[in-house]
């Protein structure tokens, strides 16, 4: 367990951290979608941790700037293990590698607890009761909304707590962490390309009056699935590292090849 003098935070600034994961949405854009949320959340208690370290403020803000996209509702999570991390010093590459293999999966487990079981499930019985007439039906569903909402304090404070006290352990085990953190996050990141980045050609090659191929289908689909995805990101990648090219140049051009080809039937 990280010991007491490394311990600069108390329960007041994890429930500001808790309250203000409320605000991860604010500043959502389409290329770091909540970066600036969740910087936004944590900023407070890193300038706590960070009081006469200007150095390491910066490179945690700027590493907190970085993409994400995560669930609202279990991202006090997230930023309570990371906080802990950051109060104890731990290793830049560890807590960057646990925020990039995290936050995806945090997302699937909040949407499918959430939006597609939990939500959907008491929204369709209270409102057969409101439609039977009975005030109730409101009244439970925003009770049971509001717990819901209410939990992130319960989550960023669990976040918090297991941090630290894995933190001596992971502090012993850095290198191997370290390395196991960054495979899972490219693998992580690979999965957000399939799911986020979708190309599909759309022609066809007439062989013969009986005969087509399909070119995503019979060609790019058989030498690699999502080849044209991931080329694409790589593409964007060396523009956005070794040209400086800026992100919303990117974005404008991608929406305007996206229409063009798509007007053409390329795509």
């Amino acid at each position: 367990m990280a010991s007491d003098r490394n311990k600069v935070l108390d329960k007041k600034d994890i429930n500001r951290l808790a309250f203000d994961s409320m605000f991860l949405q604010a500043g959502f854009n389409y290329e770091r979608m909540q970066s600036c949320g969740f910087l936004m959340a944590q900023l407070p208690a890193l300038k706590k941790i960070y009081k006469d370290d200007k150095e390491g403020l910066s490179a945690a803000m700027t590493d907190n700037l970085e993409f994400i996209n995560t669930h609202p509702n279990l991202v006090g999570f997230l930023m309570g293990l990371l906080i802990s991390m950051e109060e104890s010093h731990a290793d830049r590459g560890i807590i960057k590698g646990l925020k990039v293999a995290l936050f995806a999966p945090l997302a699937g487990i909040g949407d499918a607890i959430f939006w597609f079981t939990l939500l959907p499930i008491v929204a369709g019985i209270c409102s057969s009761m409101a439609m039977e007439g009975s005030v109730l039906g409101p009244i439970i569903f925003f009770l049971v909304y509001l717990a819901i909402f209410a939990m992130r304090w319960f989550w960023t404070h669990l976040g918090y707590n297991l941090g630290v006290k894995a933190v001596a352990q992971i502090t012993d085990i850095s290198e191997v962490l370290s390395k196991a953190a960054t495979v899972l996050g490219c693998t992580v990141i690979g999965g957000l390309i399939a799911s986020y980045v979708s190309i599909n050609v759309q022609t066809q090659i007439v062989v013969n009056e009986a005969k087509t191929v399909a070119l995503q289908a019979d060609f790019f689909d058989k030498i690699f699935p999502n080849i044209l995805s991931i080329g694409y990101v790589f593409l964007m990648y060396y523009f956005l590292k070794k040209k400086k090219v800026s992100p919303v140049v990117l974005i404008v051009v991608t929406f305007v090849l996206s229409i063009v080809l798509s007007f053409f039937g390329i795509l």
